[in-house]
C-alpha cells in the first residue's frame, strides 16, 4: 500500500499497548498520524508503546482508561483534543475473551466479556460519533468466529455480533458527516489474547485450518486498519470485513 501523508490527523487507539492495537498505532504513526494509546492497566506496556512510536519519529501519548467507563473515555477524547487539536480516527481494538462451553461458562465472566466488548464499543463509538472531524474513520473489531462457529466461543462471538450490529447502524446514523464506520473481523492471529488458554495442539490446528496455513500477525491486521482510515479507503463504509487468510 502506498504511503500517504496524514500529518495533522489524530487517532485514538484503544487496546493500543499490545497486540493488534499496538501494531495499528505504530502503523498509523508511520503515516504521520498522532496517536493516543489507550490501555487498561499495564503502565509498562503503555509507556513502551509510546516509546516505539516516538523512536520511529512519530507522535504519541498514552492514557490509562476503562473503555466501558463513559467519563473516562470522554476525558481521553478531551485529552486528545487538547494535546493534538482534535480527533479524526478511532481504532477500537480493546477486547476481552473467555473460552468455555456455553453450559459451563460462569455468568460473571459473561458479564465481564460483554462489559468490555459491547458496552466498551458503545461508549467509545459514542464519543467518536460526537467528536470526529469530517473525513474521519471509526474501526471496530469483530471476529471471524461469527462465520466459523467454533465451540467454546459463544460468549465472545455473541459480544462481537453486537459489535457488528452497532457498526452497521452507526455508519448509517452518521450520514452527512463524512465519517466512515467499519468493523475488522480477524481470524486466528498471534496475539496474547489468542494464545491465552490454548495448548500447542490447538494453536497448530487453528493455524492449519487457514488455507494459507499460518496464523495471522498483528501486522497483517494493522495494514487493513491503515487502509480503512486513509483517504484511499474512505469509500469503504458500513462493512464488516473478515481478514483471516481465507478461513470460512
Amino acid at each position: 500500500m502506498a504511503e500517504q501523508n496524514s500529518t495533522g490527523r489524530v487517532a485514538v487507539v484503544t487496546g493500543g499497548s499490545r497486540g493488534i492495537g499496538r501494531r495499528s498505532a505504530v502503523r498509523l504513526a508511520d503515516q504521520g498520524v498522532a496517536v493516543v494509546i489507550v490501555y487498561a492497566s499495564n503502565d509498562v506496556e503503555g509507556t513502551a508503546a509510546v516509546a516505539e512510536v516516538t523512536e520511529r519519529g512519530g507522535r504519541a501519548i498514552a492514557v490509562r482508561a476503562d473503555v466501558a467507563d463513559e467519563k473516562a473515555m470522554a476525558e481521553v477524547f478531551e485529552q486528545a483534543e487538547q494535546t493534538f487539536g482534535g480527533v479524526d480516527i478511532l481504532v477500537h481494538a480493546a477486547g476481552r475473551m473467555a473460552l468455555a462451553p456455553l453450559a459451563e461458562l460462569d455468568l460473571d465472566v459473561l458479564d465481564a466479556v460483554h462489559r468490555t466488548n459491547i458496552r466498551g464499543t458503545f461508549v467509545t463509538n459514542q464519543q467518536a460519533a460526537r467528536r470526529l472531524r469530517p473525513g474521519g474513520s471509526i474501526v471496530n473489531f469483530s471476529t471471524s468466529v461469527l462465520g466459523t462457529s467454533f465451540p467454546q466461543y459463544s460468549a465472545y462471538a455473541a459480544s462481537k455480533g453486537a459489535v457488528e450490529a452497532m457498526t452497521l447502524i452507526l455508519a448509517r446514523e452518521l450520514r452527512g458527516r463524512d465519517v466512515t464506520v467499519n468493523a475488522v473481523a480477524p481470524g486466528p492471529t498471534g496475539t496474547d489474547l489468542f494464545f491465552e488458554g490454548k495448548d500447542e495442539q490447538q494453536i497448530a490446528r487453528l493455524a492449519d485450518a487457514v488455507p494459507l496455513q499460518r496464523l495471522g500477525t498483528p501486522g497483517d491486521i494493522a495494514e487493513l486498519v491503515a487502509f480503512l482510515t486513509s483517504a484511499a479507503g474512505h469509500w469503504v463504509n458500513g462493512q464488516n470485513i473478515r481478514v483471516n487468510g481465507g478461513l470460512a
